[in-house]
């Protein structure tokens, strides 16, 4: 990334982005208390070193701040612990960035963990009762009918999902496709092209127009292979029209605030029954959030080099 921001003459975006990338080592070495704090500077910095690529002014501000919803209760526990997001900042910036649709400011850590699917296994283990909201897709793609020059996108769910458990639950955006098979899934609108064989600057842009519509029910995790997921509407906490990237910001400044200010509960907090979310988030965010901005600055995708799956 440094590389890629120098030949792009970026030198503002390339200070900020190296900063970011050493508030992440420092974090390597750092225990679970006090972590989130060089994390949240990590994932700040970076969310800068796009903005100021991208040529957009903000606010360099936090932009997100803490919302009491302890009450009378002095223990921390995810559903207590809130966040309230500013009008300007930096995190209503990245917000803006992505076109987010949410009205509501104010978020709890437990609703903004259900909505990241980096940790929503996680979740659902922690919770036992809830239902998955993200589902596992293969064989992702856009399909054109070349007689037609008509497009939509397709993909199958995982195998350890049946469609009779999950077709209620589907967003607008998608429907079954039962000719391509009993796990087959196509979105509900359709997009024409001029020249399917060899898109010009028009086709692409009606596509990139395309992917957008689906976007905030189309979720993606960096690994080792290319890992794409279905936001479904099930019941549970609020379904936050968030990418994941506003979502991871928002979480590592409540925790870096709770590190700094409240080490004491953090500590008594660690060893409840929802510690194990809370480590997972810690242990994930870092790589997952530089990724995530890595490919929005380049519009590339990144995979750990020189592994493959399994044949």
């Amino acid at each position: 990334m440094s590389l890629w921001l120098k030949r792009e003459k970026q030198e503002n975006a390339l200070l900020l982005w190296n900063q970011a990338r050493e508030f992440h080592q420092v974090a390597l070495g750092l225990s679970l208390q006090s972590a989130p704090l060089a994390i949240y500077y990590s994932c700040m910095n970076a969310t800068k070193a796009l903005l100021t690529a991208k040529g957009l002014s903000f606010n360099p501000h936090h932009g997100v701040r803490a919302d009491d919803l302890r009450g009378s209760s002095i223990r921390i526990r995810l559903s207590n612990e809130g966040v309230k997001i500013k009008s300007t900042g930096v995190l209503p910036s990245l917000s803006t960035y992505f076109g987010e649709t949410e009205t509501a400011t104010k978020q709890s850590l437990k609703e903004i963990l259900f909505n990241i699917p980096y940790v929503h296994r996680t979740y659902c283990l922690t919770y036992i009762k809830q239902r998955d909201m993200f589902l596992p897709l293969t064989d992702c793609g856009f399909v054109v009918n070349p007689g037609t020059k008509d497009g939509f996108f397709q993909a199958n769910i995982s195998i350890d999902f049946q469609m009779s458990a999950v077709k209620r639950y589907l967003p607008n955006s998608m429907i079954p496709n039962p000719s391509e098979g009993a796990r087959a899934i196509r979105s509900a609108s359709t997009f024409a092209l001029t020249r399917p064989e060899n898109l010009n600057n028009i086709d692409l842009m009606t596509l990139r127009a395309f992917n957008e519509t689906l976007r905030k029910d189309l979720h993606y995790i960096n690994g080792t292979q290319t890992l794409w997921y279905l936001k479904l509407r099930v019941k549970g906490p609020a379904r936050l029209e968030r990418y994941t990237p506003t979502l991871t910001l928002a979480a590592m400044h409540r925790l870096s605030e709770i590190c700094r200010y409240r080490p004491v509960e953090l500590a008594k907090f660690m060893a409840s029954d929802e510690s194990w979310l809370l480590t997972e988030l810690v242990q994930s965010a870092p790589n997952q959030f530089l990724d995530a901005i890595a490919a929005e600055l380049t519009g590339y995708q990144f995979l750990l080099p020189n592994v493959r799956p399994a044949a």
